[in-house]
């Protein structure tokens, strides 16, 4: 005798119709590594100096962290929108072909 799941059909819910929806893994790498940022940011609190040509600075090495994982994430997002605009230039030029 077979059971039937009594899904509702709606992505991310659970056959009981409870509603709770699955975490992807993007979200979860996120998470992993937004937590792991924070723990290293609050541990290394103490003042760098950053010498840059003729300029030095002196920062909170957390702020000089944070800093660097914001830009960093700008021009990793900033990469991905580029080469998703190039596939997408390319798959309108075969389709013209």
């Amino acid at each position: 005798m077979a059971q039937q799941s009594s899904s509702t059909g709606v992505p991310g819910e659970t056959a009981g119709g409870s509603g709770s929806a699955r975490i992807s893994g993007g979200l979860l790498a996120t998470l992993a590594g937004g937590g792991l940022l924070l723990v290293f940011m609050l541990q290394n609190r103490d003042d760098v100096t950053l010498k840059f040509l003729v300029w030095s600075f002196t920062v909170p090495l957390w702020l000089f962290t944070l800093v660097t994982a914001i830009l960093g994430s700008i021009v990793w997002i900033g990469l991905g929108i580029l080469r998703r605009h190039r596939r997408r230039l390319a798959r309108r030029a075969d389709r013209r072909d």
